[in-house]
């Protein structure tokens, strides 16, 4: 069962929604709801915001390396030991999926998901550790800089 977050003033307000069906069109995901049977019904849904609740021995993946957002949100992460920002927000895209993290700085970084750049994640300790490549946290120097005179003192 779906918890629906709409405005107070939709006829969907305080209602709640049972997942009848899903299925893939075009690459999307598509829900069909009990409930729902016509298009004019389901165009109420559109930016709906679905909730669900989850016991807390369901909200832990028994999968090796997956976790669910909430887990990682929140989380420290850390470069070469040192802390670098924290995970605001993980963006599920086509490719890969992508740590948002809010450095300390107080800007945000978009760190690919993948284990060459994010090796390990250790909730226990609630830290990401991350090996980024040069540049992804830190700006790099322009090109355009003239390089330093060489030395005549061979």
């Amino acid at each position: 069962m779906f918890t629906l977050q709409v405005p107070t003033s939709s006829p969907w307000h305080g209602e709640t929604l049972e997942l009848a069906e899903l299925r893939m069109y075009n690459g999307h995901p598509v829900g069909f709801f009990k409930g729902v049977s016509d298009r004019t019904a389901a165009e109420g849904l559109v930016k709906a915001i679905l909730w669900i609740d989850l016991d807390e021995a369901d909200a832990v993946s028994t999968e090796p390396d997956a976790w669910y957002d909430h887990q990682l949100v929140g989380l420290r992460v850390e470069r070469d030991g040192e802390q670098v920002g924290t995970v605001k927000l993980v963006e599920h895209m086509p490719a890969q999926d992508l740590l948002i993290v809010k450095t300390n700085e107080g800007t945000e970084v978009m760190v690919p998901f993948v284990k060459a750049i994010v090796p390990s994640v250790d909730l226990a300790a609630g830290v990401v550790t991350v090996t980024p490549p040069t540049g992804l946290f830190e700006e790099l120097p322009d090109d355009d800089e003239p390089a330093p005179p060489a030395s005549d003192a061979e």
